[in-house]
């Protein structure tokens, strides 16, 4: 594919969790924690904020791309680590959830186009990371969704009615539902296009190219045109508030929260989820 490596050139950047690489004036932020199915800790979040602002002080960079290595493109935020080191109370969870949303919603912040390559599963903190992104890709087998409520957490950034409308968000939400087919989540507008496994990472190159030759002030004024409409219709406000709630929720500690981090102390993360799975009839 012609891709340059960018992590650790001219001592810009060392990353542990994620890459980065150049095809010109598109650049490709790969989630590589393939152990954990690319799975979110504190490290990888500190690697994304750090990239997203080389990404946006560097004029060479037009277009950026977000993918994810291996089979996944990330399951969402890293249980593992809470069940390590479970934060107690609010003023703990308040930089811990603030992390979490911030690294997120800076693709959808960030003045360059964002395009999500998604490859496997993208859930939880992942889903919302997606639809972060300006424009998202999909391959035929990718899958979606918001199982939050199954573990007793809350969605930390509540972009799903933004995007699918409030009747539908309430449904993925209040079940769980986390086995959302990419063509699924494209009917339901999440997804921008559906396309073969194996071509997913060439199409979103291929439309980051397009988009690339236009005039970079052109785009970033067209991108803020689209952001502050939904601005103006309160997105940010709502997502703030959101944030709040889901401080709350956290701080005040589900019982169902409390149980499965003990499954997964006790058991990992496979015997947490077949317990998890267990409650829900599957």
């Amino acid at each position: 594919m012609g891709l340059t490596p960018i992590s650790g050139r001219q001592g810009k950047m060392e990353f542990e969790t994620i890459t980065i690489d150049q095809q010109d004036a598109v650049w490709l932020l790969t989630l590589d924690r393939q152990d954990r199915l690319n799975a979110m800790n504190q490290k990888m979040l500190s690697e994304i904020e750090t990239a997203c602002d080389v990404i946006e002080a560097d004029s060479s960079c037009r277009v950026v791309i977000l993918t994810g290595a291996g089979k996944a493109f990330t399951p969402g935020f890293d249980l593992q680590d809470q069940a390590t080191k479970t934060p107690n109370g609010i003023e703990e969870w308040r930089p811990v959830l603030q992390r979490d949303f911030d690294s997120v919603i800076r693709f959808w912040n960030l003045t360059k186009p964002t395009i999500a390559a998604v490859n496997g599963p993208a859930l939880a903190g992942g889903c919302e990371l997606a639809m972060s992104c300006d424009i998202t890709i999909a391959g035929a087998s990718a899958t979606f969704g918001e199982p939050e409520v199954k573990f007793g957490a809350g969605i930390v950034v509540m972009l799903l009615p933004w995007i699918v409308g409030p009747k539908k968000a309430k449904e993925i939400a209040f079940l769980g539902k986390d086995q959302l087919s990419a063509q699924e989540a494209c009917n339901l507008g999440m997804v921008n296009q559906v396309v073969p496994d194996n071509e997913v990472l060439s199409i979103a190159m291929e439309m980051a190219h397009a988009i690339a030759v236009v005039d970079p002030m052109v785009m970033r004024r067209t991108k803020q045109q689209i952001n502050e409409t939904m601005e103006i219709a309160g997105m940010a406000r709502a997502l703030e508030r959101s944030l709040e709630i889901d401080l709350e929720l956290e701080g005040e500690g589900s019982v169902d929260k409390q149980a499965f981090l003990e499954e997964l102390r006790e058991g990992g993360l496979r015997g947490a989820l077949v317990w998890r799975d267990r409650r829900f009839g599957k």
